[in-house]
């Protein structure tokens, strides 16, 4: 545990608050949710952005120490944030995106939280559409079997491809400059490889009834997650007796939750979530 998520965790059992818990992805960072955290605060809850296992503090710092992301896996990270999310005091909300979003539906095939928000959620086992966009958005991680153990880092190309497409090129590239860090590339394997292997980490319990609602988000022109992804997964998640709903975001790509569009898909979250927390 960090001294920012033990500050955090602190924090949110001393307001008596309910905690919203929000799970970041691939190349960003917690700080990446910080316009978000403080506009779940306002609306009366106590956020709580949490790290991935050694997350630095900062973009500069990531960028710097890049080795410190290589071989982070899916199960790994998704036990290190249920065992963060053990030292809040109630059950809380989370929200993530992208892998994120796929931490999030883990958690709550778990039963660990009292809603659950997954945007442009990364696929798990059982999730079969793979569209040339999300293929040529991977292709930086998976076209090196060695990248498995690796952090591997973005190009503003890449960037733009894969987060930015949505946005102007002046808008692209401040969103690079801001946020873009160094990831693992093991869960992008192991994302590629779910549906071959029944013993994947990338997979979700959608049939437990302590789940509790569940909202999908896609961005209607997403190139990383395009919205035949997000559809699939919310079908399978459909299997579950809880709450269950699906909504697009046209006009918006993987960069949603950072863009100039942030809020949108900000209150969006915070609608769902004020239905049942």
């Amino acid at each position: 545990m960090t001294t920012n998520d033990a500050q955090q965790i602190e924090r949110a059992n001393a307001t008596g608050r309910a905690p919203v818990v929000f799970v970041h992805g691939l190349w960003l960072l917690p700080s990446s949710w910080d316009r978000w955290a403080a506009h779940f605060e306002q609306a009366g809850y106590a956020p709580v952005a949490l790290s991935w296992p050694d997350d630095p503090d900062t973009v500069e710092e990531a960028n710097a120490h890049p080795e410190v992301f290589a071989g982070k896996t899916v199960g790994q990270v998704a036990d290190h944030l249920e065992g963060l999310i053990g030292g809040l005091e109630k059950k809380p909300a989370v929200v993530g995106h992208s892998f994120g979003g796929l931490l999030t539906q883990i958690l709550a095939g778990r039963g660990r939280s009292a809603a659950s928000v997954a945007i442009d959620p990364a696929p798990f086992r059982g999730v079969l559409p793979l569209p040339i966009s999300s293929l040529r958005s991977a292709a930086p991680v998976l076209g090196n079997p060695a990248n498995r153990h690796r952090a591997v880092p973005l190009t503003y190309d890449q960037f733009r491809y894969g987060f930015a497409n949505a946005v102007s090129e002046e808008e692209a590239k401040e969103l690079y400059d801001t946020f873009a860090v160094p990831a693992p590339g093991a869960p992008l394997f192991q994302a590629a490889t779910a549906n071959f292997n029944p013993w994947t980490e990338a997979k979700v319990d959608t049939e437990n009834p302590d789940r509790g609602p569940l909202l999908l988000i896609s961005g209607g022109k997403d190139h990383t997650v395009p919205p035949a992804i997000t559809n699939a997964s919310f079908k399978k998640q459909l299997r579950n007796p809880g709450v269950t709903e699906f909504v697009e975001i046209m006009d918006r790509g993987h960069a949603l939750t950072i863009d100039h569009g942030w809020q949108e898909v900000a209150d969006t979250a915070l609608e769902f979530v004020r239905r049942f927390v």
